[in-house]
C-alpha cells in the first residue's frame, strides 16, 4: 500500500489516502482518474524516506524542498535547510518556556507543568 496526499490551490494537504499496491507506480493518476477524484496527488510515506516526514491534513505541501511541512507557528520563525521551524531566538534550557510573538523572545511561566 502507498499513501498519497491531495493537495490544495494553497498548497496545503486536504486528506491522505491509501493506494492499494497494485496501483502505487501510478497512484496520482489511480486517484485522480480511476477514481474521479481530480485534485493534485503527491505521494508520502510513514517513513519519512520521501519528503521528509508523512503528510497531514493541514500540513503544507513545499514542492521546493519536496517536503510536507508543519504550518509556520509565527510569523517571526524561519524554515530551516531540514523543513523545521525555527525561532528568531533559540528556546532557554528546561520546562515551562513559551514563546512570546510580540516580544519577539521565550518567557517563562511558572505554573506550565510539563
Amino acid at each position: 500500500m502507498a499513501h498519497f496526499a491531495e493537495i490544495s490551490k494553497d498548497n496545503l494537504v486536504l486528506r491522505v489516502l491509501v493506494v492499494p499496491k497494485d496501483y502505487e507506480a501510478r497512484g496520482a493518476a489511480f486517484l485522480r482518474e480511476d477514481l474521479g477524484l481530480g485534485g493534485h496527488w503527491v505521494q508520502t510515506s510513514y517513513s519519512g524516506a520521501i519528503r521528509l516526514r508523512f503528510a497531514g491534513v493541514g500540513m503544507v505541501w513545499d514542492a521546493v524542498r519536496d517536503a510536507f511541512v508543519l504550518p509556520q507557528p509565527w510569523a517571526s520563525w524561519v524554515l530551516d535547510a531540514t523543513g523545521n521551524w525555527q525561532p528568531p531566538v533559540p528556546r532557554p534550557d528546561g520546562d515551562g518556556w513559551t514563546w512570546d510573538e510580540n516580544a519577539a523572545a521565550w518567557a517563562y511561566d511558572a505554573t506550565a507543568n510539563f
